[in-house]
């Protein structure tokens, strides 16, 4: 059956993390810090080279460590948790 991926499929997990990471990048109101993890997270998920697993552990990668960072605006930190919960759904 052809046609749109599933939205369970890693790939359309990938993308509805990308348009929530994107939203952290552009909210000014988030420090400079937590936005450059963002927009890191976001370049590894861009990583066609890679597997989506690989692309997910390494965008994790990226925003785990700053999730713990006491600066963070609270709904900051939800909905980075929020995309690591999502990311943590994709396996190779």
């Amino acid at each position: 059956m052809a046609g749109a991926p599933s939205p369970y499929s890693s790939e359309a997990r990938i993308k509805q993390a990308m348009a929530m990471l994107l939203n952290i990048v552009n909210d000014a109101s988030v420090p400079r810090n937590i936005r450059r993890a963002a927009t890191e997270a976001l370049n590894n998920l861009r990583d066609e080279t890679l597997t989506p697993g690989v692309r997910a552990a390494n965008a994790i990668g990226a925003l785990d460590a700053v999730s713990q960072d006491p600066n963070m605006p609270i709904h900051t930190r939800v909905r980075i948790w929020n995309v690591i919960t999502l990311l943590e759904t994709i396996k190779d």
